[in-house]
């Protein structure tokens, strides 16, 4: 992944754009009543929005438009992958847990990939109404942003998706696991 440079090459968008409309189309359940022509004239004029998704889409994330906040004017992505990222896995929560690790320290954290790339963690709210879309994370699990009383005494949330039910655990913010990642957001 790329953060030095917030700018598409031309294949490149073109590229992403192809993948976006055809994700769009072949997924249409998740986006009743949207219309890609609308969809791809916003991107067209946010090119810093396209080069996030581009780095959604680099890390395994498959994203796609979830909705749409008509009090914004907003098209909502997410990452659609059906498994946490595969390019966003093995990080603890934030970069303040990363500094804390004495030992086998993670490349990054969930909160440094998400702000290098543009994007936000999914809200325990987002994570739910995103697997009323379909079911992710049966094999996986997601960090997801965690509420500051919580962080402070050093703990972090993540989601899953077993028994047919999502459910939300605790662990250390400098936890890792290689199946653990992270799933983002983003505002277009």
């Amino acid at each position: 992944m790329e953060c030095g440079k917030r700018e598409l090459s031309l294949k490149e968008r073109e590229e992403l754009l192809a993948t976006l409309s055809d994700r769009f189309v072949n997924n249409m359940d998740r986006h009743i009543g949207l219309k890609w022509p609308d969809i791809h004239a916003k991107l067209e004029q946010n090119p810093d929005k396209l080069w996030s998704l581009y780095q959604m889409e680099a890390t395994g994330g498959e994203p796609d438009v979830i909705g749409y906040d008509a009090d914004t004017g907003e098209f909502i992505f997410c990452d659609c992958s059906a498994e946490t990222p595969q390019g966003r896995r093995n990080v603890c929560y934030d970069d303040e847990a990363l500094r804390s690790r004495k030992k086998n320290k993670p490349e990054s954290s969930a909160v440094g990939m998400a702000d290098a790339m543009g994007i936000e963690l999914l809200t325990e709210d987002q994570y739910r109404r995103l697997q009323e879309l379909g079911e992710f994370d049966t094999r996986t699990s997601s960090w997801i942003q965690t509420p500051p009383e919580i962080r402070r005494l050093g703990g972090a949330l993540f989601c899953d998706r077993r028994y047919n039910t999502v459910f939300v655990y605790h662990n250390g913010a400098e936890s890792y696991y290689s199946v653990r990642g992270f799933r983002g957001l983003l505002r277009v």
